[in-house]
């Protein structure tokens, strides 16, 4: 199987399907897909708070613990790292890189608003020098929270964080090809956007992005998908298709074997 960073040089994109619990992740991994991520959304929103602020810490922990039992590469979305301090996060990171994690997301943005890029880089520069085979994955939030929203300032952060080591460029909200395009080329390391309903992977790929993630997106649409299968039972029509309960039941003794083993 390819190592997780192969996977950023292919001649298509990365589809990265981000899971919010196991279920998730196995019906991924049954899937077919090579890397999976979490999504600090719908994990968050499984526990019932708001995503971001460190709720997802504790949660994310212990769904990284189980994912990496899969066959697939993990990489995890650990917003800011959970704290100010590089020291503590490159701490973080590594105690995941000991759980067998691939990769991890880093966010250059708190409490909903961008931070000191120098901070940003800082974390990257010190989770690099403590577990350098961890694909670091540095996210700009400029477009995402509509602050310093060019792509100018994009790449003036990209080119710090790729200075600090950085080993991918995750620019959520970007969706404009002319910005995709000019980001992907603006900066020598692998772009990842998010999926988006304007453009298709095989587009993307086409204007330089390297990986491309669904974020929150199952889990929202799981949510939607749930809320109208009953809708149609209390309508009068007939249930609409799904898995099986004995497919998933067997997934899930499949996997509970292979930790007694």
């Amino acid at each position: 199987m390819a190592t997780f960073r192969e996977l950023h040089f292919a001649d298509a994109p990365l589809l990265l399907p981000n899971a919010w619990d196991v279920g998730s992740a196995l019906a991924f991994a049954a899937a077919g897909f090579p890397a999976i991520g979490t999504t600090s959304f719908g994990i968050a929103a499984s526990a019932g708070v708001p995503d971001g602020g460190g709720s997802t810490k504790a949660p994310t922990v212990a769904l990284i613990k189980q994912m990496c039992r899969l066959p697939v590469h993990v990489t995890a979305d650990i917003e800011d790292g959970y704290s100010v301090d590089a020291a503590e996060v490159a701490d973080f990171v590594a105690e995941l890189a000991g759980l067998g994690v691939a990769g991890v997301n880093l966010e250059d943005s708190g409490a909903g608003h961008l931070v000191d890029p120098a901070i940003a880089a800082a974390k990257i520069a010190a989770v690099k020098h403590r577990t350098p085979d961890v694909f670091v994955n540095a996210r700009v939030d400029n477009l995402w929270f509509g602050e310093e929203a060019t792509v100018e300032a994009v790449l003036l952060r990209a080119r710090a964080y790729a200075d600090a080591g950085a080993d991918g460029l995750f620019v959520p909200g970007a969706t404009a090809p002319d910005d995709i395009r000019s980001i992907a080329a603006g900066v020598g390391l692998p772009l990842n956007v998010l999926a988006h309903p304007s453009l298709t992977v095989s587009e993307l790929g086409e204007l330089g992005v390297k990986r491309v993630s669904s974020g929150s997106l199952p889990y929202r649409a799981s949510v939607d998908a749930a809320v109208s299968s009953v809708v149609t039972l209390r309508d009068g029509s007939q249930a609409p298709r799904a898995t099986s309960y004995w497919d998933m039941q067997s997934r899930l003794e499949k996997f509970g074997e292979g930790a007694a083993g």
